[in-house]
């Protein structure tokens, strides 16, 4: 009966795991999500944490899909040099290993400079109280909307 139990929990496990690996966004999944869906999924719950005017809206849009289509080539090359490192890894190719691991660090640098400076142009956009609301929020770098502040609201 134990075994049967432990097996039981370890096949859960398993399944936990691996629905949890399926992301509905980002650059390792498969099928990536819609940019358009996610600017605009990404602005109603900025206009929704700050209360964005229309004009404010309008412009983190603008702002927000200007860095979405700035990010595509990076992610792509991103995916691409992540896919390709586990053949590299078999075929104990350490030059490519080596290029592949400078092609992920430069994509992730550009990556993390786009999303920051859209961030730092909405930030821009906003008035003092929206700022301050924005600046509680914890996740710089993914439209004023970390992980935190999904699980947990802003900051008190």
């Amino acid at each position: 009966m134990k075994k049967s139990a432990v097996r039981a929990c370890g096949l859960a496990a398993i399944l936990s795991a691996a629905l949890v690996a399926q992301r509905p966004f980002g650059v390792l999944t498969s099928s990536p999500a819609d940019p358009a869906a996610m600017v605009e999924h990404r602005v109603a719950r900025l206009t929704a944490l700050l209360g964005l005017s229309s004009e404010q809206a309008t412009q983190a849009t603008t702002i927000f899909t200007n860095a979405q289509t700035a990010l595509a080539p990076f992610e792509a090359g991103l995916r691409q040099a992540t896919e390709a490192l586990p053949a590299a890894v078999k075929s104990n190719a350490t030059a490519t290993i080596d290029t592949l691991a400078t092609t992920i660090g430069s994509a992730t640098a550009q990556i993390t400079a786009i999303r920051n400076k859209a961030d730092a142009a909405f930030y821009a956009i906003l008035t003092p109280d929206q700022q301050a609301k924005f600046g509680q929020t914890g996740g710089w770098g993914m439209g004023g909307l970390g992980p935190r502040a999904m699980r947990h609201g802003p900051r008190q």
